[in-house]
Order: structure tokens, then sequence, then C-alpha cells
């Protein structure tokens, strides 16, 4: 089922009449599958959108960009699991990356800070 993103109105009348749609909706008002990015090996997933666009979705990600602030030193790591996710803690025990989760890496807590759904990379600074 597409979602539609354009701004909706009631389902009813102020008499409670129901709304008949007009029309169906056009192909640039529906919305693109939201990405779950998962730990795994490293899967990305091109799409087009509007004027030849290319977004790239993370499906599923094991290595990430590390910025240590105590050294100013960026390094690649493993990652190993999600600690914590502010989004939805169900994201947790299914292992799903977002902007803001928490993780554990190989050199120790990491807070994620691209959106691996939209970017197709992972970026994250040690806690």
């Amino acid at each position: 089922m597409a979602s539609i993103k354009t701004r909706g109105r009631t389902k009813t009348s102020g008499s409670g009449a129901r709304y008949v749609a007009f029309r169906k909706p056009k192909q640039y008002e529906l919305s693109g599958k939201w990405t779950a990015t998962a730990i795994g090996q490293s899967k990305i997933k091109n799409q087009r959108k509007r004027s030849g666009t290319v977004k790239q979705r993370l499906l599923h990600a094991n290595k990430v960009n590390l910025f240590d602030p105590k050294t100013k030193k960026h390094s690649v790591v493993d990652v190993e699991t999600v600690l914590e996710n502010p989004a939805n803690p169900q994201y947790v025990r299914r292992n799903i990356i977002t902007r803001g989760t928490v993780v554990q890496t190989s050199k120790g807590k990491a807070r994620i800070t691209s959106k691996p759904g939209q970017q197709g990379y992972l970026n994250a600074v040690l806690i």
C-alpha cells in the first residue's frame, strides 16, 4: 500500500456524509517505502527520484565510519549490535538502525549521525 504525501482532508463532511475521491493519486504524490536498515552484509539499493536524481537506500550494513572526538580521527569499524534506539524501542530487538541509534562497535558505543535509509552509508560519533 502506497502512502500519499499530499495534505489530506477528513473522510466525512460536516453532516457525516462520506467524501468520494475525485481521482486516483498521481505517481508524484506517492511516497516511497520506509527502509529498515539492519545489521548484516552491506547492501545498497538505488532509487530514482524526481529530476533524475538517485537516492541510495542502505538495506544492510556491517561497517560504520566512526569519528573519535578525543583524537579527532576517523576510522571504519564493525557494527556488533544495536543498544538503544530513541525512534522506537522495538528497533533494538530487531537490530534496525536509524539516525540517533546507539550501537556497539569494536571501539565502544557510538551514536549514528547519518540517515542510512536516505544516504546509503553509516556515520557515527564515539560516545
